[in-house]
């Protein structure tokens, strides 16, 4: 099993990435008064890649599809004890271990963002504030758990996994390997989040319930001072 076959297309790894920085971003202005509408901006940002990777999850290539990595909790919990023995086995796409951290942060990722958009917009009260933060923190800590998971699975299985997440390509047998990278699906999804935050930017346009950059108190004042 030493040739390397392509396993994540690039739309999945595109979301990978453009997720943890996302993700990184909303935690780190969440508590900003000053970064609000950045968090706020982050949090559509966040929904909207969610909101992709469930319809790629269904119509996506291979090992992106849910369908191949749903685990029973037996096979979970076999594979968790085959971590500690040191003996795990390998997959090509995302292993038992690795299946709960994607579904746990998807739904924590949608959860974080839909109760931070609520509180923002005043819909819910205080709990659903609390539910934010709790999702939040909750999914910091799936993520810390799973990069942990990642260097685990690494040096058991004698590859870079974080590697492979921007290679694509991995250990394998060739039947294994995905055809079609689907390099444009990527590079639009990425665009559409760049075109996004340069909108808000640049170009006095906001999503729904965020102020646009010009017509926010800020920079209605320093407008002021300039005349």
């Amino acid at each position: 099993m030493n040739s390397k076959i392509l396993v994540w297309d690039f739309p999945t790894r595109t979301f990978h990435w453009l997720l943890a920085l996302s993700f990184t971003g909303a935690f780190v202005t969440g508590d900003s008064e000053r970064y609000r509408d950045i968090n706020l901006l982050l949090g559509y940002i966040l929904l909207g890649l969610i909101g992709f990777r469930l319809i790629w999850g269904i119509v996506g290539t291979r090992y992106a599809r849910f369908i191949s990595f749903l685990f029973a909790p037996r096979a979970i919990a076999g594979y968790v004890r085959s971590m500690f023995q040191g003996k795990p086995q390998h997959y090509a796409g995302h292993n038992p271990a690795g299946s709960v951290a994607i579904f746990l942060l998807l739904g924590l990722g949608l959860l974080s963002s839909l109760s931070g958009l609520a509180s923002y917009n005043e819909i819910g009260g205080e709990w659903l504030e609390e539910l934010h933060e709790l999702s939040a923190n909750t999914m910091l800590a799936v993520v810390i758990v799973h990069i942990a998971g990642v260097f685990v699975s690494s040096f058991l299985h004698r590859e870079n996994l974080a590697r492979a997440m921007i290679t694509g390509a991995k250990p394998g047998e060739p039947a294994e390997g995905i055809q079609h990278r689907h390099v444009w699906l990527g590079l639009l999804l990425l665009a559409a989040v760049l075109a996004m935050g340069y909108a808000y930017l640049y170009k006095d346009w906001a999503p729904p319930g965020l102020t646009p950059l010009s017509q926010q108190p800020v920079a209605t004042e320093k407008r002021k001072q300039d005349d």
